[in-house]
């Protein structure tokens, strides 16, 4: 039966599709979105990449190697790369008719996401669940067919699971156990695991086609924090987003402090904006790491000040001394199981994440009032 749907859903033979020709065809098809029968239902998995030449053929070989039965398209979006990544993508796309290469002239990953969206669909219309990957991401060989599982039994709208993050040298292993810790990314059971059950937002995601399509698709003017914004829709369209820890993918973090630092501040400016457009959504969480960036900047300024002067205000000092210590202790403690060399580097790890998203929180981005919505649809 597999074997027959899967000739009854051939994917379009052009395995190349010019960005132009799919930038106009819209999210919702004029047919309507077949719903899921005995047999497995067909699905597109959809990625947007740049520069990604060294991961790339890993990640579509683990999308092709899924155990999944039913129909399946591998869509990809190709951003402007200063590598070979395009060149990869259509050696890829030649080998195999499942995998659609699209253009992706922004570079900028929500554009990047609804484009690959639209030609997954483009080649196979009658996909009924659409499920994101990463060009570093290696699927587990079950990922697709959980994820379908998932949606079909609870009757979610998205499901999601775990980033698993995974470090090779000892300043990204103290990276990867800091991002799956709650002293480091706080409590997101993506991050750090837990039950299944409902959830907020979840890595990557695996949707309803015709709810994706519902809300429009990924936001344009986030270009990041698009996953947190969409899922912040869906909820309040009345769908649900549920996490399940069977789904686990694992991640290469950053490698470096100032790789790190960057990719924590820019995520700390467009939290920022989040909380920005979406007042409610400000939680202890969000406004712990800008508000101990403010006292330890003050208590530092205020202490230099106070040992100038001999002046009892020398004694703010306290402030960032007693932070350093904190973390230091607290990394010696939840880390005691790593090896040496990683552990001697969990807390200046902990401190750079702290530290560069809660400045790049105050920071925040240049924004004159909200951009006009750009969205699939």
């Amino acid at each position: 039966m597999a074997r027959a749907a899967r000739g009854r859903h051939r994917t379009d033979p052009r395995r190349v599709v010019p960005h132009d020709s799919v930038r106009r065809t819209p999210l919702t098809y004029s047919s309507p979105v077949p719903s899921a029968g005995p047999a497995r239902p067909p699905v597109t998995v959809f990625a947007t990449v740049r520069n990604e030449e060294r991961d790339l053929r890993a990640a579509v070989a683990a999308v092709l190697a899924q155990d999944y039965t039913g129909p399946m398209v591998f869509a990809l979006a190709i951003g402007p790369s200063t590598d070979a990544t395009a060149a990869i993508a259509a050696e890829l796309a030649a080998a195999d008719p499942r995998v659609v290469v699209v253009e992706n002239p922004t570079g900028l990953t929500p554009q990047g996401l609804n484009i690959a969206v639209r030609a997954g669909i483009g080649a196979q219309p009658s996909s009924v669940y659409l499920i994101r990957t990463d060009g570093h991401a290696a699927l587990p060989r079950d990922y697709v067919r959980t994820a379908v599982d998932t949606l079909e039994r609870t009757g979610a709208d998205n499901v999601g699971g775990m980033m698993v993050p995974v470090g090779e040298g000892a300043v990204q292993e103290a990276v990867a156990f800091a991002m799956s810790h709650p002293v480091g990314l706080g409590g997101g059971r993506f991050h750090t695991g837990g039950g299944e059950g409902a959830a907020d937002t979840v890595y990557l995601g695996s949707f309803r086609r015709a709810t994706f399509e519902r809300v429009g698709g990924y936001d344009e003017h986030w270009t990041r924090a698009q996953d947190w914004e969409l899922n912040l829709r869906l909820r309040e369209s009345g769908a649900l987003v549920w996490f399940t820890p069977r789904m686990r993918v694992e991640y290469r973090p950053r490698g470096s402090f100032r790789a790190l630092a960057s990719q924590f501040h820019k995520t700390g400016r467009w939290r920022r904006e989040v909380v920005r457009q979406y007042p409610r959504t400000a939680s202890a969480r969000y406004l712990a790491p800008p508000a101990l960036v403010a006292l330890v900047t003050l208590g530092f300024v205020v202490g230099v000040v106070g040992l100038a002067t001999g002046s009892i205000a020398a004694w703010a000092l306290l402030l960032p001394v007693g932070y350093l210590v904190g973390v230091t202790v607290v990394a010696l403690a939840v880390g005691r199981r790593l090896r040496p060399g990683v552990l001697v580097r969990l807390p200046a790890v902990l401190a750079t994440m702290h530290l560069a998203w809660g400045s790049g929180y105050l920071r925040g981005r240049a924004v004159q009032g909200r951009p006009a919505v750009t969205r699939g649809a």
